[in-house]
């Protein structure tokens, strides 16, 4: 399989040096982006760079082919490596999401009893409130129950019901 040093090799030349039918060759040419040239006979060529590219091309093809058969000897293989990893990389990512959200979230029990605490406390100062408006109301009450008379002297009124406020 030597391939000549002149640089136009006509296709017959091609086929003997690659080892391939037309079919491989195009096949070949449209991998590579290689266009065969016409003379002015209109008779097609290659130049040296071109076969050589096309060469490379079916070797690689052929190295691809060899691995694609050795993994479909060792594809049960392949695969339980494949969900061995899988698998080692679920557990990796959960433990980290975990470990990530126990920072995040370790101060909020105690954020929680302090919310529990405020709150209950809002509930009793709400209930004191309501009792000292109770306690101003009836002290406003008591306070407009007594009529001034003079210099400075008050009397108590009597309520509608004839009870005495306060």
């Amino acid at each position: 399989m030597n391939i000549k040093e002149d640089k136009i090799l006509l296709p017959e030349e091609v086929r003997r040096i690659l080892n391939a039918d037309n079919k491989e060759i195009v096949d070949l040419c449209k991998q590579t982006s290689v266009l065969p040239k016409k003379n002015k006979d209109g008779q097609l060529y290659f130049s040296l760079d071109e076969v050589k590219r096309l060469k490379r091309a079916k070797e690689n093809k052929s190295a691809v082919t060899n691995a694609i058969a050795a993994a479909n000897g060792d594809s049960q293989a392949i695969v339980s490596n494949l969900l061995s990893t899988l698998k080692t990389l679920e557990n990796s990512l959960t433990s980290s999401v975990e470990k990530v959200l126990d920072d995040k979230l370790e101060g909020i029990d105690d954020l929680i009893i302090e919310f529990v605490r405020c709150k209950t406390e809002n509930e009793s100062l709400k209930s004191k409130i309501n009792e000292l408006n109770k306690e101003n109301f009836n002290l406003k009450m008591a306070v407009n129950s007594f009529k001034p008379v003079m210099c400075g002297l008050y009397v108590k009124k009597e309520d509608n019901n004839n009870n005495i406020l306060f």
